[in-house]
């Protein structure tokens, strides 16, 4: 076993010798020639112009370059076994030439009649069989396989933004179609909206402060921090909350208000940083019923729910009416009943407190 490797070593010594050795001229007519083929493991710090692989004869290091032929390995995560076909450059480096990667069969049937398109970072969760991307609702999770259209990128490496569109498949999970840079698709994600102002059509004539929730504040009482210091505003059952219910800590917050008799302010609508609507399709056939308690981080847009089974992202843009007199504070018990929109996330349909 001492000898193969002292052989394989001087091997693998003689080989980079003999490149070194060639002259400039020599490199540049043998570029594209193939001087090896190898298989190795994709290490961390592979991008999409230098991959680092790990092989049997030690670690290499090979250029990337526009000609490379990718079509046989698009993703490039560390972990992943692949073979590639190496050339020497006149810089010195080994080029590939083709990669290849282990094909991936899949029996799911894609209903392709209701397609999404999300854009994210590509996550290091990402596995063989499981896209992961950051997006600006979380972590989301697509299946893939070898059906999956890969036209519009290069390589697929870490914390480089993509769009992906996707579909749900008969095994129920959400399958990526095709994906392509997000530089080259525009970068946005189906269904996002720009926050737009909203005035209640009650408090049009209503006196107004904008401010920052407070850590005081409670599901009756909203603690404001305002430039005139913080102030306090009864919620009433009539007050309209449909977009200003989530209010935890510091999230910013418009309030419409009015003097009571009984010596406080009263609010009388409550605004927050809110997206517009948005066009996503809602599949009522199917829904479902969550309980658990509300996390800091909820926005008025997205919904963080602590339950028994993890951490839950719920969207906000499709909460049905009804919703006066209602808010949401830190670590209060709520029920909420959600299905899944056409864009892949979970929506809220309806909210109840658990007291």
């Amino acid at each position: 076993m001492k000898k193969h490797r002292i052989v394989q070593w001087c091997m693998t010594f003689c080989l980079a010798l003999c490149l070194l050795g060639l002259p400039a001229g020599r490199m540049d007519v043998q570029a594209a020639e193939i001087i090896a083929t190898v298989r190795g493991t994709v290490m961390k710090g592979t991008t999409s112009q230098l991959m680092y692989l790990d092989t049997s004869s030690g670690k290499m290091e090979v250029k990337i370059d526009s000609g490379t032929d990718t079509s046989g390995c698009k993703f490039l995560l560390p972990g992943k076994v692949i073979s590639v076909s190496l050339s020497h450059g006149s810089d010195g480096y080994l080029h590939a030439v083709k990669m290849t990667a282990d094909a991936q069969d899949s029996s799911v049937t894609i209903d392709t009649s209701s397609i999404s398109t999300v854009t994210g970072k590509l996550s290091d969760k990402t596995k063989n069989d499981v896209l992961c991307l950051d997006t600006q609702y979380g972590l989301m999770e697509l299946k893939y396989d070898n059906s999956l259209d890969m036209s519009g990128c290069t390589v697929m490496v870490l914390d480089q933004t993509y769009t992906v569109k996707c579909a749900r498949g008969s095994d129920a999970y959400m399958h990526a179609i095709s994906i392509s840079d997000a530089s080259s698709s525009g970068g946005s994600s189906s269904g996002s909206a720009s926050t737009t102002s909203y005035v209640p059509s009650n408090c049009s004539s209503s006196s107004s402060v904008t401010g920052k929730v407070s850590s005081d504040t409670t599901p009756d009482i909203l603690y404001l921090s305002t430039s005139d210091g913080v102030m306090q505003f009864k919620i009433d059952s009539d007050a309209d909350t449909s977009r200003g219910m989530v209010h935890t800590k510091d999230n910013k917050l418009t309030v419409y208000f009015y003097h009571g008799s009984d010596g406080y302010l009263h609010a009388k609508g409550i605004v927050g940083e809110k997206d517009g609507p948005s066009d996503v399709t809602i599949d009522s056939s199917s829904t479902s019923t969550v309980s658990g308690q509300v996390m800091k981080k909820s926005t008025e847009n997205i919904l963080y729910l602590d339950t028994r089974y993890g951490e839950m992202e719920l969207k906000l843009d499709k909460l049905e009416g009804g919703n006066t007199g209602r808010a949401l504070v830190r670590d209060m018990w709520v029920s909420v009943s959600c299905a899944r929109g056409s864009d892949a996330y979970m929506h809220a349909l309806s909210i109840s407190t658990l007291r």
